[in-house]
């Protein structure tokens, strides 16, 4: 449904969403000097354009480290963006980086998410491969995981399982959702 409601957006609805997304994400979180997971938009499913909030990051001296599948084990690992040279697109349509400074995964202090739906208690749906759940589990403790949803309203998740993790936050284009433990 979500992809769906995805491809009916304009390109200038999209745009808009996206940046309405990241100016509540900047009011609402500190990223400043953060070590940051950030996914970037595979743009034929008309994901949300992380790259402002990339551009944004940077000019806060934020370290933002993106993530890099490996598609055997189903695992993300996470490179130092430092210039646009790095990217190429893989096989799925995702943006990631070639080469870079890998991070630790301890270091990352806050996780934007993907996601395609939400419900009212933070769990998501992504496209079901398990990479973000496998990733957000190795994160520290006082890491914050944050979605980024086009959509203001949540969906019902019936397939919860014991291995999904649940987000704290996320920010659609009108609001930032807090998610109670």
């Amino acid at each position: 449904m979500y992809k769906k409601k995805r491809f009916e957006l304009s390109p200038n609805e999209l745009e808009d969403r996206s940046e309405a997304i990241c100016n509540l994400l900047f009011q609402h979180f500190q990223l400043a000097e953060k070590t940051i997971s950030l996914f970037l938009p595979i743009e034929r499913h008309k994901e949300i354009n992380t790259y402002l909030i990339l551009e944004k990051g940077m000019t806060l001296d934020s370290k933002i480290a993106l993530p890099k599948m490996n598609v055997a084990t189903q695992t993300l690992k996470h490179l130092l963006y430092e210039s646009q040279s790095q990217l190429e697109t893989n096989s799925f349509g995702v943006p990631e980086p070639r080469f870079g400074k890998s991070i630790n995964i301890k270091d990352v202090e806050i996780v934007l998410v993907p996601l395609l739906g939400i419900d009212s208690k933070g769990n998501r749906v992504g496209y079901g491969k398990g990479y973000y759940d496998k990733f957000l589990k190795k994160c520290t403790a006082s890491a914050l995981f944050i979605g980024l949803h086009l959509f203001d309203e949540y969906e019902v998740i019936d397939d919860v399982e014991p291995f999904d993790v649940r987000l704290h936050y996320c920010v659609t284009p009108s609001k930032v959702i807090r998610f109670e433990e």
